[in-house]
């Protein structure tokens, strides 16, 4: 039961996919009251400038000194990597009732060295990393009360970890040569899409890229070995599709001998039985990202191939929502004490 009738909370990059997303949900949660939406341009506009979907009547964008901190229960970051840590560590001890959702890479990786290898950014407030929780909250919803600041996962992880994880843990495929394909839509790079990308076509071609070392490796690799205590081998390939959202994952697998594709399926449904979000189709079920796009779930299809003992895991998410926004969510719900789908589709 919570403690809670509302929370007060900002949500501070406001007007990036990611935000606008965010802003729209969070406007029709029972229990929120948004009381500072900040951005670093376009202040004093309303936020149905930027997303005609929000139709509450909700505070300007305003800078981030102008926010009341007193005031707030929780504040949402929606930054560009590097810059909610230095934001957190200015609050986090003066401030000491505030909790964090921070949906940048900043606290998602626990050893700054490697942070700073993949971002090739200095981070600023080692010393709060021990304080934050890397949150996917299928494995994590037990203990996310115990923290403030909660570092909401990548998109992309986000689709691997939930189909892999348990079935690492269950030695129930062989982990020595795992191959994961993902495809996302563009919004997954965000609005400064043409400075990252420039090929050709960008938005009616499929683009592949950073085939040997896309940054959210360190993050899957840390995340595999911390929760199975496996250290895996796989390569990962990210493409880009000419579609605004969605993800759709492919991991190809070995199965261990005797081990079924049902058998993989049947572990998944057991895992999963009290999940609000998490959906195992039928055996062999064609999937794509089309059943999950705005909403928070996640649709798994275990296939068979030619080949014996090896199979295709099919994961779907909207990388906006369960990638990003909606897991956000549901990580506040449970950071309170809130039904855990409270607010999501």
């Amino acid at each position: 039961m919570s403690i809670y009738n509302k929370i007060n909370v900002a949500v501070v990059g406001a007007t990036g996919y990611t935000g606008l997303d965010l802003i729209l949900m969070l406007s029709k949660h029972p229990k929120v009251e948004i009381k500072h939406l900040c951005a670093t341009k376009s202040l004093g506009k309303k936020i149905s400038f930027f997303d005609k979907r929000i139709k509450r009547n909700l505070p300007k964008i305003s800078s981030v000194n102008e926010i009341n901190w007193d005031n707030l229960d929780l504040v949402f970051l929606s930054l560009p990597n590097g810059e909610a840590q230095k934001l957190i560590k200015k609050k986090f001890t003066k401030n000491k009732n505030i909790k964090f959702i921070d949906l940048s890479a900043d606290f998602r990786i626990l050893n700054a060295k490697i942070y700073e290898k993949n971002y090739n950014i200095k981070h600023k407030a080692r010393e709060l990393i021990p304080h934050s929780l890397y949150s996917v909250p299928e494995f994590t919803k037990n203990i996310v009360k115990n923290y403030r600041i909660i570092s909401n996962p990548g998109c992309y992880p986000t689709s691997i970890q939930i189909p892999l994880l348990p079935l690492i843990k269950k030695k129930l495929i062989k982990i020595n040569d795992i191959t994961i394909d993902s495809k996302s839509g563009y919004s997954g790079a965000g609005k400064n899409l043409k400075k990252k990308f420039n090929h050709q076509n960008l938005y009616s071609s499929v683009y592949a890229y950073s085939t040997k070392n896309h940054r959210h490796v360190c993050e899957i690799d840390q995340e595999i070995l911390k929760y199975t205590k496996k250290k895996i081998k796989f390569s990962f390939n990210p493409h880009l599709l000419p579609t605004f959202r969605g993800i759709l994952t492919a991991i190809y697998v070995q199965g261990h001998k005797n081990k079924s594709a049902n058998a993989i399926r049947k572990s998944l449904i057991r895992f999963y039985k009290n999940s609000k979000f998490v959906k195992i189709l039928k055996l062999n079920s064609s999937l794509g990202s089309g059943n999950v796009l705005n909403t928070n779930n996640c649709e798994i299809s275990i296939c068979e191939t030619r080949i014996k003992n090896k199979f295709i895991i099919f994961s779907a998410i909207d990388n906006l929502v369960k990638g990003a926004s909606g897991q956000a969510i549901q990580n506040m719900n449970l950071l309170f004490k809130f039904p855990e789908n409270l607010g999501l589709k």
